[in-house]
Parts: structure tokens; C-alpha cells; sequence
């Protein structure tokens, strides 16, 4: 994986709503069970150097939908709420980058690098990273930091979640985003952080003016 630079990296974490709670409560098979347990894990790791995290909220338009706001299940799950300061993003369709001020809050800040985590592999969090790739950002899609449901496709064969998310990690894989595990990405941000943090201590101090 390529080095970390923190000063133009950012978290995005991308629906991580109590509305896929409630459909995994329903009997829907997903994968990754470990995925929010990562989500924190990287939260935990980004918020300790400093670096940038924004959250992306999905508010559907759908008056039925699960993540209709206003509905529970709009509500953010409680292992991604964000702390003061993490900017959240509300979007209307599968991109976040439609409809919000992504793209221009990213190049103002210069934030180039992209590590992307949430739900679900297929919908939101892989139209996000095709979007990224194509944008011309360094997008780090982490491979169990996100996770996807079984489905039923038009012609009636079931795919299983698993097999959606292979699928999925294949299709982006280098042409869109350079896909990781969430271990590699706290290894490298606890690393670029006592690589900066030793940088500011071998700075010599600035001269004191004469009394």
C-alpha cells in the first residue's frame, strides 16, 4: 500500500445508519459482521492524529424508505456518531458527491487521498468510489470496513452477500481505488503520525527577539 500522507488524507465514512441495522434485524443476510467494529477502529486511529473525517448521511427522498428522514432509521448507529468538528455531509442519491459540497470542501482543504469505509459495498460506498477514481482522487477503499446484503437479481438467482462484495472489491479494484484492510490503514496513519510528531521535535526552535 502506498504511504499515507495525513495532511491530504481524509476518512469518509459513508452511511452508516441505523436503517441497515434494522434490515439485518429483519433476516437479510449481509457479510463482514465485523465492519462497524473496524469503522471505530479507524475513527479512533484518524481522530487520534488529527486527521480529516467527514460523514456522509443518506436522507431518501422515498417517503417509505427506511431512510427517509425522520424515520429511526435515518438516525446514525452509534458505534460512527460523529464528535465536534467532523463535518456531516447529507446526500439524496447514491454518490456523495451529488448534490453536496464534497469535491470543493475536499480540493479546498487539499484532502487527495480518500479512505472510504460504510454501506453498502454495492450501492452507495461503490458509486462514491467510482466517482472518486474518476474525479482523480486517491481513493482507499477498505475491504472490511464496508459490507452489502444478499440479493435477488431480475432473472430470479439469488446472490449472496459475499459474492456481491467479491464482485464488487473486482470491478474497482485499480482502475477506481486501491482496495485495503482497515489493520493496513491504522498501521499507516499511527505511522505517519510519529513520523510528523518526530519531525516537529527535530525542528530547531524559532530565535527569540533580543530584549
Amino acid at each position: 500500500m502506498k504511504p499515507l500522507a495525513l495532511a491530504h488524507t481524509a476518512l469518509i465514512v459513508i452511511d452508516v445508519q441505523k436503517a441497515f441495522e434494522e434490515i439485518a434485524a429483519s433476516g437479510v443476510r449481509r457479510n463482514n459482521p465485523q465492519a462497524e467494529a473496524k469503522i471505530a477502529e479507524l475513527l479512533a486511529a484518524f481522530r487520534k492524529v488529527g486527521a480529516a473525517i467527514i460523514h456522509i448521511r443518506h436522507a431518501s427522498l422515498e417517503p417509505e424508505s427506511r431512510l427517509c428522514a425522520g424515520r429511526p432509521g435515518y438516525a446514525v448507529s452509534d458505534v460512527a456518531r460523529e464528535q465536534s468538528g467532523e463535518p456531516v455531509l447529507i446526500k439524496h442519491v447514491n454518490s456523495s458527491f451529488i448534490g453536496t459540497d464534497l469535491e470543493a470542501r475536499l480540493r479546498g482543504a487539499a484532502l487527495s487521498t480518500l479512505v472510504i469505509v460504510g454501506a453498502t459495498t454495492n450501492h452507495c460506498v461503490e458509486t462514491t468510489t467510482r466517482m472518486a477514481g474518476n474525479l482523480g482522487f486517491d481513493a482507499r477503499l477498505v475491504r472490511d470496513a464496508i459490507w452489502t446484503f444478499e440479493r435477488t437479481g431480475p432473472d430470479g438467482d439469488h446472490h449472496s452477500a459475499e459474492a456481491i462484495h467479491a464482485m464488487t472489491l473486482s470491478n474497482l479494484s485499480d482502475e477506481f481505488a486501491e482496495i485495503v484492510t482497515a489493520d493496513r490503514i491504522i498501521q499507516a496513519v499511527a505511522q505517519a503520525g510519529a513520523e510528523t510528531a518526530a519531525k516537529i521535535t527535530a525542528e530547531p526552535a524559532a530565535p527569540q527577539p533580543a530584549a
